[in-house]
């Protein structure tokens, strides 16, 4: 989508014989965002037809001019205006009106898939919730080291008083962009620290990744089951999401083959390293065969590396094998620290990093210097490699434990995790009308449980009933009764 983000630079050779523009009635009164109300503004202008197909629009600059507001705001106007296809974008010409029937803006109804467990999310993501977080994607507050990470938090509260003149470095906090990629050539491939991207964590980075590769209707290649949160997100770029088949032994390689064959797809998103929600990881040949596919069909791959820390050394990185030259990794301290922090980290090539900053730039400004101040003295400190070997062997002992509690109530793991965070098991069963991930997990959220069905990482319906368990407490007692009175009244 760089393309529909050109500043008024490209266009200010065309402004001079684009029509003279008034202000535009926007309603800032009502609420929302002022976004919201100027693609609101400009849609009823175009499906009124008082802007015409081929109507060049005013540039950047002369709009906000106009109306008094940022280029910023009016970048990401016209680029929502691009993506509903309202408006095209062409470079040094400026922004033209492209179409003036509406699309519809509703969601449309998902029988499976992320949308159908939307009740869930907020539980699973939010952490507020006082249900047994079973299904949910962090760990119990003591196991990451509580101590190391408090006194990293008040450490970075005490930033010079100099730094809270600006919004921070563009690119995120030098420190700790130089202690990434010191560690990362020390233990994976060299990279500059100008080579690498501090985001709001790892869903920030991706959406960074979407909007700076992809314009919609682009083909998006993910992991099926994958991580639910990003199917949601593709999506929400207008871009076609298909999912490549990822098992015990890792993805299906011959069906990505004959899927890029026929849809010539723009990037894809794996977890080469410890898989969300499986637990597996990509064998080197595997990861070989995968880049080599990425060559052949010309697409990029986005490698989330998230747990990389959780897993043993040796395992197999893409970005290591190839140099960043059409991989972009991406990582997280969610895992190893705590995901309040919302800080990750995007690598790549020095030639796609500006166009990511540009990006970033514009949809929101920087990064909080203070979350990654408070990152970087936690990693730095003494304690920080011998606290993540603590969690490496609490969350081994604790994986082992749940599939022994799991295999009590009738469950069976759907792959055997190499580490890390997750035990996905079910019932090998068909699901029904009242035996299905979805029914079972809202009965389960009215005991005070909080479990995150199979229906949420799968594209289509799945042949069994499954959910994907933490390894933190998926073996309490309470958990180990629900499941046992759900097999018993079903009969598996």
């Amino acid at each position: 989508m760089a393309g529909t983000r050109e500043i008024a630079d490209d266009q200010e050779a065309a402004t001079a014989a684009a029509p003279v523009w008034p202000a535009i009635a926007i309603a800032r009164a009502s609420k929302g965002s002022l976004v919201d109300k100027i693609v609101t503004t400009l849609t009823d202008l175009i499906s009124g037809k008082e802007l015409r197909i081929g109507t060049r629009m005013p540039s950047v600059r002369q709009f906000a001019k106009c109306n008094g507001i940022s280029t910023f705001t009016v970048v990401e106007a016209y680029d929502r205006l691009v993506t509903l296809g309202l408006l095209s974008s062409r470079r040094g010409s400026g922004y033209f009106v492209a179409r003036q029937d509406v699309p519809s803006l509703a969601a449309p109804a998902i029988a499976t898939g992320p949308a159908a467990v939307d009740a869930l999310t907020p539980e699973l993501y939010s952490g507020v919730s006082d249900a047994l977080p079973v299904g949910a994607g962090w760990l119990p507050p003591e196991w990451y080291g509580e101590d190391t990470i408090l006194d990293a938090v008040r450490h970075a509260m005490r930033i010079p008083a100099n730094r809270l003149r600006g919004y921070g470095h563009p690119l995120g906090f030098p420190a700790l962009r130089q202690h990434l990629a010191a560690t990362l050539a020390d233990e994976l491939f060299p990279v500059e620290p100008d080579q690498v991207l501090l985001t709001h964590g790892a869903t920030h980075a991706f959406d960074l990744v979407l909007r700076t590769l992809t314009r919609p209707g682009d083909t998006v290649f993910v992991e099926d089951p994958g991580y639910s949160n990003l199917l949601s997100l593709i999506r929400h770029h207008g871009c076609n999401v298909v999912g490549i088949p990822r098992g015990d032994k890792g993805l299906d390689l011959d069906a990505l083959a004959a899927a890029a064959q026929r849809t010539q797809p723009r990037l894809m998103f794996v977890n080469t390293v410890l898989q969300n929600p499986l637990g597996t990881s990509l064998s080197p040949a595997q990861a070989h065969r995968l880049l080599g596919m990425a060559e052949q069909f010309d697409f990029w791959l986005v490698e989330d590396d998230i747990y990389r820390e959780l897993a043993g050394r040796g395992e197999a990185s893409l970005a290591a094998m190839d140099g960043l030259r059409r991989v972009i990794r991406v990582g997280s301290f969610s895992k190893t620290l705590s995901p309040v922090l919302r800080v990750g980290s995007i690598c790549a090539s020095a030639s796609l990093v500006p166009e990511l900053v540009r990006v970033k730039m514009l949809t929101g400004l920087t990064t909080s210097e203070i979350n990654e101040r408070a990152v970087f003295h936690a990693v730095t400190a003494r304690p920080y490699r011998k606290m993540v070997e603590k969690l490496i062997a609490q969350l081994d002992a604790g994986r082992e434990r749940s599939i022994e509690a799991l295999a009590e109530a009738g469950l069976t793991p759907v792959a055997r995790p190499r580490g890390g965070m997750f035990v996905s098991a079910g019932w090998d069963a068909a699901p029904t009308a009242d035996f299905n991930g979805r029914a079972i997990a809202d009965r389960a959220l009215k005991a005070g449980i909080l479990l995150a069905p199979d229906e949420f990482f799968l594209q289509q319906p799945g042949s069994t009933v499954w959910f994907r368990f933490n390894a933190a407490y998926a073996h309490e007692p309470a958990l180990r009764t629900f499941l046992q009175s759900v097999r018993a009244e079903h009969g598996r």
